[in-house]
C-alpha cells in the first residue's frame, strides 16, 4: 500500500509541475514533502545489491514510478532540456486520453474491471469467453463531442473493427447490443443518412453477425431538434428515440429469455385474472386473432415486455455521477446512457456469472448494471477522466479497489 501511494503522490507532482515540466531533481523533493518523508532520508544512500553500490532506496522508487508513467503515456522527457519531465499533451485542455498500448485498470471490482486503454489494447487476445457486449459507441457527429469521434464516411470500419475481437470471443447465442444514432443527416439536407443500415449490412457480411431486433430507446425528454430542420425550416420531426440494434453469432442458440425481464400486468389484465378470463368469443383481422372465452384469465409472473423502451436519458446514477465529477473538479461526460438500458439488456441476454463487455465505457454503465445483477464484466475508457468519475458509482461494491494514478485525474488543467 506504502507503494501504491507513492505513485499516487508521484502522479500528483507532474499534474503541479509548470507546463514546461519538472527537474528529476524537483521531482524528488516534490514526492519526499507530500510523502512526509524526511529530505534527509529521502536523500540518503544505502549498499544495494552483490556489489554493494551506493543508491537511494526512495529515488529509485520514485524512478521506477516514473518510468511506470511513461509507459502509461501519461509523462515524456521534454526534448530540450536534459532531465526535465512532463505532461503528454491531453486530448483537450481538460481531458487525457490513453496513449497506444496503455493498459491501466483504473477500479476494479470483485466481479469487474475498468481499464483506462484504448478498447482495441484490451479485447484483442483476451482469451475469455464473452456473452454479451452492450454499448454505446460515439456517434458519426458533424460537431464531435470533446472526446472525439469518427466520421460518418469512417463509422463502419470504425465499428467493425472495434467490435471483431469481441464477435471473436462470444460464445455460441452470444449477443452484441449496440445504442446508435438516428440523428445524423446527408450533408446539407434533411435527409437522414443511410449508415446505419451500412453498419447493419456490414456487420452481418464482415463478422457474421444476425440482426435479432431494433429496439426503439423512446426518450420524450430528449431536446428538440434536428435543430435545423424541425426548428428553422420546419421540414423534419423534432427527434424522440435512439435505436438500440441487437445482433447474435447463433439465433438458433441465442442466449435470450425474455422471462428475466418481464413487466407488471396492467390494471385491465389484473381485472381481467380476477373475473376469471374473458367472457367474449371474437375474430379480428380475418382471423388472423381470435379471442375465446376465459383468455387471460390464468395467473402468471407478468407480462411480455414490447420491443420498445421508453424511458428519459437521466437517472439516478447520472445525478449521482454529475455531482461526484463536481465535487472532484471533473469534466462531466457530455452524452450519458441510463443505466436502465444496460440493465434491461443484461437481464434479458446474460446470465449470472457471464461475462459482459463495453469498449466505450464512459461512465461505466454497462459495468454497474452488470455488477449489480451479478455478472463479471471488462469495460474500457479512453479518457481518464470519465473513468475517473464513474469509479465513485463503484464504491460500495464488494472488493472495490482504484489505482492511485487516478488522483492524477482530479488535478486542475493548465491553460
Amino acid at each position: 500500500m506504502e507503494q501504491l501511494n507513492l505513485f499516487g503522490h508521484v502522479a500528483a507532482a507532474f499534474a503541479n509541475a509548470p507546463t514546461d515540466g519538472i527537474a528529476t531533481t524537483q521531482l524528488y523533493d516534490a514526492v519526499a514533502t507530500a510523502a512526509g518523508v524526511d529530505l534527509a532520508k529521502a536523500h540518503a544512500k544505502v549498499p544495494v545489491g552483490t556489489a554493494g553500490a551506493l543508491h537511494s532506496p526512495f529515488k529509485r522508487a520514485v524512478r521506477w514510478h516514473q518510468q511506470t508513467l511513461k509507459s502509461m503515456g501519461i509523462v515524456e522527457r521534454v526534448a530540450d532540456r536534459a532531465g526535465f519531465w512532463k505532461l503528454t499533451k491531453p486530448v483537450t485542455k481538460e481531458l487525457d486520453r490513453a496513449a497506444d498500448g496503455v493498459r491501466l485498470v483504473a477500479f476494479s471490482t470483485a466481479l469487474g474491471i475498468a481499464v483506462w486503454a484504448r478498447h482495441e489494447d484490451v479485447f484483442r487476445g483476451l482469451g475469455e469467453p464473452i456473452a454479451l457486449c452492450v454499448t454505446s459507441p460515439p456517434y458519426p457527429l458533424r460537431q464531435a463531442r470533446a472526446y472525439g469521434n469518427p466520421t460518418e464516411a469512417q463509422y463502419v470500419d470504425f465499428l467493425c473493427e472495434a467490435l471483431e475481437p469481441i464477435v471473436a470471443g462470444l460464445v455460441p447465442g452470444g449477443s452484441i447490443v449496440l445504442n446508435v444514432s438516428n440523428d445524423i443527416f446527408e450533408p446539407r439536407s434533411p435527409a437522414r443518412s443511410l449508415y446505419i443500415e451500412r453498419l447493419t449490412l456490414a456487420l452481418h457480411d464482415r463478422l457474421g453477425l444476425s440482426l435479432m431486433g431494433r429496439v426503439p430507446w423512446i426518450n420524450y425528454s430528449k431536446p428538440p431538434g434536428p435543430t435545423r430542420w424541425a426548428c428553422v425550416d420546419r421540414v423534419q420531426l423534432t427527434s424522440a428515440y435512439e435505436p438500440v440494434l441487437w445482433f447474435t453469432n447463433d439465433p438458433a442458440r441465442v442466449r435470450a429469455d425474455n422471462r428475466q425481464i418481464l413487466q407488471a400486468h396492467t390494471a385491465r389484465h389484473q381485472r381481467l385474472i380476477a373475473a376469471g378470463g374473458e367472457t367474449r368469443n371474437a375474430i379480428y383481422g380475418d382471423g388472423a386473432y381470435r379471442i375465446r372465452q376465459s383468455a387471460f384469465g390464468n395467473q402468471t409472473a407478468g407480462r411480455l415486455p414490447r420491443n420498445v423502451i421508453e424511458r428519459g436519458h437521466s437517472c439516478a446514477d447520472t445525478r449521482a455521477y454529475r455531482r461526484a465529477a463536481q465535487a472532484l473538479g471533473l469534466p462531466t461526460h457530455g452524452a450519458m446512457q441510463p443505466t436502465d438500458i444496460a440493465d434491461f439488456f443484461t437481464r434479458f441476454l446474460s446470465r449470472p456469472d457471464d461475462l459482459v463487455v463495453d469498449p466505450f465505457g464512459g461512465t461505466i454503465r454497462t459495468g454497474l448494471a452488470a455488477e449489480r445483477l451479478g455478472r463479471r464484466w471488462i469495460a474500457t475508457e479512453w479518457i481518464l477522466q470519465y473513468v475517473r468519475g464513474a469509479a465513485e458509482l463503484f464504491r460500495q461494491s464488494d472488493g472495490f479497489q482504484m489505482h492511485p494514478a487516478l488522483q492524477w485525474a482530479t488535478q486542475p488543467k493548465r491553460p
